[in-house]
């Protein structure tokens, strides 16, 4: 059961009652597809799918088969990926701005593809390999499609409030003063920019990921050493 500070089951995911979009197939929301979406020019060109839940990597010595090849996602990621067979910030900021995931937004910054890239680096190589890439796209289909709820003339922007009540439907439960710290930190001029509510969400689902972690008998609060305190929070 969910109890303050900690969203539900599916925290950070679509809101209830949210009407699917089209894209991949068994995922919340896909890209491409949509009034944002589009088709990845280039290598990265073709339609996505759903996917199964197996692992990724490269191919194996002597050139055997990766078992990911069969994957809709594998070919994009082999794409934008390097030749360590990960993705680093700049690679994925370019990936996002190619395949017109954000459509008529403004593209993602910097450095909030950064802090995507860390609320799944659990090994802290500031990376992320095939499984992870995946991950990210299933999260931020989601959080998309919550944003576009609200977004009805498309303008790219959403209002503080709307941003408050899009956080209590993900299923965080925070106090009105947290709430009000969040607001402030990611609204400019009274306006919430697309790349800004991605980057809330991000560093939502990391830190209450990283809390629940910890509080291992779900009591709502949990005992950090100071170090373990700054690892959790300056790493995203």
């Amino acid at each position: 059961m969910a109890y303050p500070g900690y969203g539900g089951p599916q925290y950070g995911g679509p809101m209830p009652g949210m009407p699917g979009m089209p894209g991949m197939p068994g995922m919340p929301q896909g890209m491409p597809g949509g009034p944002m979406g589009g088709h990845m020019p280039g290598p990265m060109g073709g339609p996505m799918g759903g996917y199964s839940s197996y692992g990724g990597g490269f191919p194996g010595p002597y050139g055997a088969p990766s078992p990911a090849a069969n994957d809709p996602m594998w070919g994009y990621f082999t794409a934008i990926a390097g030749q360590d067979g990960e993705v680093d910030a700049e690679e994925l900021q370019r990936c996002l701005t190619q395949s017109g995931f954000t459509g008529s937004y403004t593209p993602f910054s910097l450095e909030t593809c950064r802090i995507m890239i860390a609320m799944l680096d659990r090994d802290y190589t500031g990376k992320m390999g095939f499984n992870e890439f995946k991950e990210l796209f299933v999260a931020l289909s989601s959080w998309k499609q919550n944003f576009m709820m609200f977004d009805q003339d498309r303008s790219g922007t959403v209002e503080p409030h709307e941003l408050s009540q899009a956080i209590s439907a993900m299923g965080y439960r925070i106090s009105p003063q947290a709430l009000n710290a969040i607001l402030k930190r990611y609204n400019k001029g009274g306006r919430v920019f697309f790349d800004d509510y991605v980057a809330c969400c991000v560093k939502l689902r990391a830190l209450t990921e990283n809390f629940r972690q910890r509080d291992t008998m779900r009591q709502g609060s949990v005992n950090f050493q100071y170090d373990d305190f700054i690892l959790c929070t300056m790493a995203i």
